[in-house]
């Protein structure tokens, strides 16, 4: 895919070339996790032998690969935006994409703002990943023989999209009106943030658009999303105790970098309400200061430890981990599939990064 976009965009004007370098440098990293729920959603549906497969199959396949692909480049758009949106000055270790176009503007030697330079150019640079991802999606979804499949996949498709947006303007909000709501209204918000921007985003909605492709029944989608939805939570929840705690030699952004950008994530709401009222004004003064120093993060992190919120995260994701397998027993879907999506629940819910 940028192979052949970089043919085109360099034909139209050498200064534009920065637009492939960067999305091939971006899309080099990631743990593909949307793509591979979308390949085992599709083969959840599925009752062939995949050693034995047709050449009808093998269509569908390639169909398939189209769609998880165009679905990692939509997140790789999403990621440009969520850095640019939160003023995150890295991405997978290296400077985020905006970040990337300052520095092209100060070595070009341009006239103006680099900051306001890279801030455009990379909403740009966004914008034209998204019409790549609905390219490719596009590609795959046209090729499947089944217009039912296709109608429904894309239909789906339409929906994380719109849920991933609203969930990513919901965070904006929550960001900004913690002030005007009571701990138990913040905390339903911060639950309404996580299903939508994350949870249903990042696992539900590419099972049950693989699954679509592959013609999968109603109870077949139900289960997946029996199974998506909790997972995804747990998923969103692990990245906020990455957020916070994390190795960045390990998660590629700066320790504590979810404090710095000031994310009243659920993590930091259920430390927020149950500490004392000085420890309350210690988190509501320093929360999102872009100029925190190391010890003032290193305060933050221990005042959240101390509250307990840290094992009640990890209670949680424990508790969505074992519904999301719980969902998949005894659902009608195929058996080589489930293990491997058992498998993923370790691998979304244990990760470091």
């Amino acid at each position: 895919m940028v192979d052949d976009r970089e043919e085109i965009l360099s034909g139209l004007a050498p200064e534009v070339a920065p637009f492939a370098s960067y999305s091939r440098a971006f899309l080099r990293g990631g743990k593909r996790f949307r793509a591979l729920f979308c390949y085992w959603g599709w083969r959840s549906s599925q009752t062939f032998d995949p050693l034995l497969a047709g050449a009808s199959v093998e269509r569908e396949l390639a169909a398939v690969i189209d769609v998880a692909s165009g679905l990692e480049i939509f997140h790789a758009a999403a990621l440009v935006h969520d850095d640019l949106i939160d003023n995150s000055d890295t991405r997978r270790g290296q400077p985020a994409v905006h970040r990337r176009f300052e520095s092209l503007h100060d070595d070009s030697g341009y006239v103006g703002d680099a900051a306001s330079f890279g801030r455009g150019a990379a909403i740009l640079l966004g914008d034209m990943l998204q019409s790549w991802s609905d390219d490719l999606v596009g590609e795959g979804i046209r090729s499947l023989e089944d217009p039912r499949a296709a109608l429904a996949a894309r239909r789906e498709f339409e929906r994380m999209r719109l849920d991933v947006t609203a969930g990513q303007y919901l965070d904006l909000v929550e960001e900004r009106a913690w002030p005007t709501l009571t701990d138990a209204d913040a905390l339903e918000r911060a639950r309404r943030v996580v299903l939508y921007k994350s949870a249903k985003y990042s696992v539900e909605a590419p099972l049950v658009i693989g699954a679509a492709m592959g013609g999968a029944s109603d109870e077949q989608i139900s289960a997946l999303r029996g199974f998506g939805v909790p997972l995804g939570i747990a998923f969103q929840l692990r990245d906020d105790l990455l957020g916070v705690f994390g190795d960045p030699d390990v998660t590629g952004k700066p320790s504590g970098d979810d404090l710095v950008e000031g994310k009243r994530t659920m993590l930091v709401l259920l430390a927020r309400a149950t500490i004392p009222a000085g420890a309350r004004r210690l988190i509501d003064d320093l929360l999102g200061d872009p100029d925190l120093t190391p010890d003032q993060i290193e305060l933050l992190q221990n005042t959240i430890r101390r509250s307990g919120a840290v094992e009640r995260v990890e209670r949680m994701i424990g508790d969505n981990a074992a519904q999301a397998r719980a969902a998949l027993k005894g659902a009608p879907l195929e058996s080589g599939a489930v293990t491997e999506l058992l498998r993923l629940v370790s691998t979304v819910t244990d990760r470091a990064s």
